[in-house]
């Protein structure tokens, strides 16, 4: 009794908490520099993303707080009901209650509107952890390891796919099979697991003409800069115009109309611009602790769900970055992926924060050196 108590009264990883809300605040400024001409135009309010922004913050700060007071323990009994909630929603979207917007239907209107997608992102981590952790002797084996992940990965990416998003797919299918890799797949099915999903990645691009454009345009973006190739070549102006100290903060030109989505998909080519090298290196550091203190934390807890729960949202966290500044300094093809916890998204950010809640939780009982 008296172990339980001390482990109650853990503080939480401190190093992690500043950095998710310095990287937080500094999403809230940016958001703000970076959509004031999009929403001057369209809402005649330059503060409408702000406004926005900083609702869904203060209620991400709040859900935070709470989940990291919450013993993550919890969140084992009811993986399966919180999976079935999230696949239901997914489910949703192709109902009358789905928006669709930009020839994708990718929301879903309940009175407010939100993205199924990061919900499903969160509950399948949760899943797939309980899973992970129950299985954890046969993990090797392909009948009751290697086939039935490949199904709860298949459903979860599968979902995402019919949303025509595959960068988030791409997102939560390195996610889970970064889980699975952690808790002792065999390598020769890993292998295998990597050329079966290069085949589906390459009938995924290929099947659509957008997506082979954009591919086409990667591989030389400055041959037509002004259709294909224009996202690029204004992401890179972006950043080569910033410079090591940037031009200021406000004082962007490609805001002004030449980068789509520069508050959402390309914040990080504004960040680049305004706040130069040493803004787009600071954001990465603070990323970079927030990796380093996922997987110190992943190591240190004893817990098998635990390790697995907070290797998902850590290994979320990284790609889902990675990907995001690839994208805006045209290391891979153009798609659509928010850079965690400092582009414009109300859903996105909610659920990225109460993800963190759930790995400050695990820090509390994991065996740190409380910084």
């Amino acid at each position: 009794m008296a172990k339980k108590k001390s482990e109650r009264k853990k503080a939480v990883d401190f190093t992690l908490f500043i950095s998710i809300m310095m990287l937080v605040f500094i999403g809230i400024v940016m958001v703000f520099s970076s959509s004031w001409p999009e929403a001057m135009q369209k809402f005649n309010d330059g503060y409408h993303f702000l406004k926005k922004q900083l609702f869904a913050a203060s209620l991400g700060f709040f859900f935070m707080v709470v989940l990291m007071n919450i013993d993550y323990r919890i969140f084992k009994k009811f993986a399966f009901p919180i999976y079935l909630v999230a696949i239901i929603l997914a489910l949703l979207i192709f109902t009358p209650l789905g928006v669709e917007s930009k020839g994708a239907r990718r929301w879903l209107d309940l009175g407010i509107r939100f993205m199924p997608s990061d919900v499903l992102k969160l509950g399948s981590i949760i899943f797939f952890s309980a899973f992970l952790s129950n299985k954890k002797d046969k993990i090797p084996t392909l009948l009751y390891g290697t086939i039935p992940s490949l199904i709860i990965i298949g459903i979860s990416c599968g979902l995402i796919y019919l949303q025509k998003d595959l960068g988030t797919t791409v997102t939560l299918g390195g996610t889970l099979v970064a889980m699975f890799f952690v808790a002792g797949m065999r390598l020769s099915h890993l292998f295998a697991l990597a050329g079966g999903s290069t085949i589906l990645l390459y009938y995924a691009i290929t099947s659509e003409e957008y997506r082979l454009k954009r591919i086409t345009a990667f591989m030389d973006p400055f041959a037509d800069k002004l259709d294909t190739g224009w996202q690029a070549v204004q992401s890179l102006y972006a950043i080569g115009s910033g410079g090591l100290f940037g031009l200021g903060l406000g004082k962007s030109r490609q805001k002004f109309f030449y980068i789509p989505e520069s508050y959402n998909d390309f914040i990080f080519s504004i960040i680049g611009e305004e706040l130069g090298f040493l803004g787009c290196l600071v954001v990465m550091i603070l990323l970079l602790i927030v990796l380093w203190r996922g997987i110190v934390i992943a190591l240190r807890i004893e817990d098998t769900f635990g390790c697995f729960l907070a290797t998902g949202i850590t290994a979320l966290v990284a790609i889902q970055s990675l990907i995001h500044i690839a994208v805006v300094t045209s290391s891979i093809p153009t798609t659509g992926i928010t850079l965690p916890f400092v582009s414009y998204g109300g859903t996105s950010l909610l659920v990225n924060m109460a993800a963190i809640g759930i790995l400050l939780n695990i820090s509390r009982h994991a065996n740190l050196e409380r910084s």
